[in-house]
């Protein structure tokens, strides 16, 4: 990291020091977990097998499944093992690669909801130039542009987060290391890194905002061009769920990490709660209930499941 560090473990505070609220929060957080993984691997599995969801579309989304996957995975475990534990170090080490793995999942987010937003607009705006303009080497162009930019973007985080000295108190008042309850804890002046990291959360969110921006007015002004209603209730429908997704996730994660250190406060560990346990959790749901497509394909893939097993039954009566 560059810096210099004599803390060889910290001390991760959690949500909660109540032994009467921790036990139901861990079932609570358990059950949240459960059900992201099952939620999240199920639409990648969906998309993998049925040949109808074989579009760009469902392509992004597998990526975004796989990224929701991945970085609820770095927090939960951890939570919920100090939720049941009296002991909540976590050595340096640990540290710096939970909040590398979190700052790079959470970024590639960011950037794939942007990509998302950029194929809806082509499919509703040049529907005819779709195919050609989204090919498959696009497609795997975008998600690996998304994925370096996540991971460069989280090395200058963790260089700046874990890069000056710590020396002193070693509590952090947090349930998993995190830019600001780690850099209270540092020795040295992190107002320059407080600085570049400001930056660079501005420079990614705001650039992958604008391509949402830029992406959603386009379509709105195709659908409000639209004469035929269903043709608006399609166009519509194919956006809501990335809309919804991208306010859950912008709205808190701007609310965190775009605001002066001193400003934050006890409440950072709710909306850290939301963005990093809860919204993971919410998307298979937003991208389902919403998309007939993936709920047709999940009733044909459930009815061929029923009709192979039925057979199998016969055949060993």
């Amino acid at each position: 990291m560059g810096g210099n560090h004599t803390q060889t473990k910290f001390i991760l505070l959690g949500i909660t020091d109540s032994p009467y609220v921790q036990a139901p929060l861990f079932g609570l957080f358990l059950l949240i977990y459960i059900v992201t993984l099952v939620g999240n691997i199920g639409i990648m599995v969906l998309v993998w097998v049925v040949p109808s969801l074989h579009t760009p579309m469902y392509f992004f989304l597998t990526h975004f499944s796989f990224t929701d996957v991945c970085y609820s995975t770095v927090i939960s475990p951890r939570m919920l093992a100090d939720l049941l534990s009296k002991n909540k170090t976590i050595s340096f080490a640990g540290c710096v690669m939970q909040f590398h793995s979190f700052a790079f999942f959470a970024t590639a987010e960011c950037h794939l909801l942007a990509v998302m937003a950029y194929d809806r607009h082509v499919a509703v705006c040049n529907p005819l130039l779709y195919v050609t303009v989204i090919s498959s080497r696009v497609c795997r162009q975008l998600v690996a542009s998304s994925y370096l930019a996540a991971f460069l973007s989280a090395i200058v985080y963790t260089s700046c987060t874990f890069g000056g000295s710590f020396c002193g108190p070693n509590q952090l008042d947090h349930f998993f290391c995190d830019v600001s309850p780690v850099l209270k804890l540092a020795c040295s002046d992190t107002h320059s890194s407080e600085m570049v990291i400001f930056a660079f959360v501005a420079i990614n969110g705001v650039s992958t905002s604008v391509i949402i921006l830029l992406s959603y007015t386009c379509i709105l002004r195709t659908v409000l061009r639209m004469r035929s209603a269903p043709s608006r209730s399609r166009a519509i429908n194919t956006c809501t769920s990335h809309l919804v997704a991208v306010s859950l996730f912008y709205g808190t994660i701007f609310f965190t990490y775009l605001q002066p250190a001193s400003s934050h406060s006890s409440l950072d560990k709710v909306t850290s709660i939301f963005y990093t346990v809860v919204t993971p959790m919410l998307n298979p749901f937003i991208y389902s209930l919403r998309n007939k497509e993936v709920k047709g394909a999940l009733v044909k893939l459930l009815g061929r499941v029923l009709v192979s097993s039925q057979m199998q039954t016969g055949k060993k009566i």
